[in-house]
């Protein structure tokens, strides 16, 4: 009985501990991006470049809702005059699954010009978007289009890895799935700061992967 209440006692303190940890890394990225994320559009700085980070896409190739807003986003930012060219980058680790092409047939629908369109087919995540946009496309100057929740983990990996970009919110609606990825987001944290600690190298940094 004492080695249970030990047992017991040993795990809600881990946990309680744990807890902690994701709360605390959770408030470092946002206080250290804070200053970088703008929500009006009239404050926005101008940037070279509007970085679209990818997100699930339907079998028959539609954008989901949260990626649907980034775009649009994207798009409100450039007729603004906010922006002057797209970096999209995604999942496209298979034939049968391709973000960034999803992305690309959409803005091109609603009437961009494919030559202000570059295609990142290797942002498995996060880290390796904000990596590649740096070191392999060469940005330095841009903004990052993603949901309020998404924007400092995205923007503390780019300023941690040398690029001094600012985040602007996609957030146009209520997501079905928000709760839950706002709870994937807390752990996506620990990841982020490993990866970041470690100054990890993508998994390629060609131009896309092999789908071989």
């Amino acid at each position: 009985m004492r080695r249970l209440k030990k047992f017991i006692l040993f795990s809600v303190i881990g946990l309680v501990l744990i807890i902690f940890v994701i709360l605390g890394i959770e408030a470092i990225f946002k206080r250290n991006t804070q200053d970088l994320i703008y929500r009006d559009i009239s404050e926005l700085p101008n940037s070279k470049t509007v970085i679209i980070l990818g997100a699930s896409v339907h079998a028959d190739g539609k954008l989901s809702p949260i990626l649907q807003d980034r775009v649009d986003t994207a798009i409100k930012l450039f007729r603004e005059g906010k922006v002057e060219d797209f970096l999209v980058t995604g999942d496209h680790r298979s034939d049968d699954y391709n973000e960034v092409a999803a992305m690309v047939s959409y803005l091109e629908a609603k009437g961009i010009n494919k030559d202000l369109i570059t295609s990142d087919h290797a942002g498995l995540d996060t880290y390796d978007s904000m990596y590649r946009a740096g070191k392999l496309f060469e940005i330095d100057d841009a903004v990052v289009v993603t949901q309020e929740f998404h924007l400092p983990r995205a923007l503390f990996i780019a300023r941690n890895l040398g690029y001094n970009y600012t985040g602007f919110p996609a957030d146009q609606r209520a997501y079905q799935t928000e709760y839950r990825l706002k709870q994937r987001e807390k752990l996506a944290n620990l990841k982020a700061l490993w990866e970041v600690l470690l100054k990890k190298e993508p998994k390629t940094l060609e131009a896309r992967l092999s789908n071989n």
